[in-house]
């Protein structure tokens, strides 16, 4: 029978000891990374929250563009009433304040992003300029809501 010395009690401890520290490595190894997961899972949620909160009323808006456009048409056709002025202007800031804002595009270069040609037209301007626009294109935030419609220039004729 072999007996135990202090020395080989004293492996085995050591052993004992080392595994334990491995051990404890590896669950201090996965609880950082639960950890980071963990905070990677709320920064990412906060964001879909806020893009959620952002974009909530992205539909109502869409459905009001036809009424906001038709403020703007009846504006061209009696530039004087005062009436229809006032009801556009505060639809108009409502919608603002939601984050809406119309595309700038006449005389802009044709974006297909941004823009749906209706035609093409000969003009002095270079080929691909918009030159007219028949529906006004929105942005809600930093998305397109709705495509700008234009006319864009096919360039100048040439004679033949």
């Amino acid at each position: 029978m072999k007996k135990h010395t202090p020395k080989n009690e004293q492996e085995i401890i050591h052993a004992e000891l080392e595994k334990l520290q491995q051990h404890n490595k590896e669950y201090l190894d996965t609880l950082q990374r639960l950890q980071a997961d963990f905070e990677n899972h709320k920064k990412r949620t906060i964001q879909e929250q806020e893009h959620h909160i952002k974009f909530a009323a992205h539909n109502l808006i869409h459905k009001l563009l036809p009424l906001l456009d038709t403020l703007d048409n009846a504006l061209k056709t009696r530039p004087d009433d005062a009436g229809i002025l006032m009801i556009y202007k505060q639809l108009f800031s409502l919608l603002e304040s939601e984050g809406l804002h119309p595309m700038d595009t006449i005389g802009k270069q044709f974006d297909p992003y941004l823009h749906e040609v209706i035609k093409k037209e000969p003009s002095e301007k270079d080929e691909g300029v918009i030159i007219e626009e028949i529906q006004k294109g929105y942005k809600l935030h930093d998305k397109v809501l709705r495509h700008s419609k234009v006319i864009i220039s096919s360039g100048p004729e040439t004679s033949r």
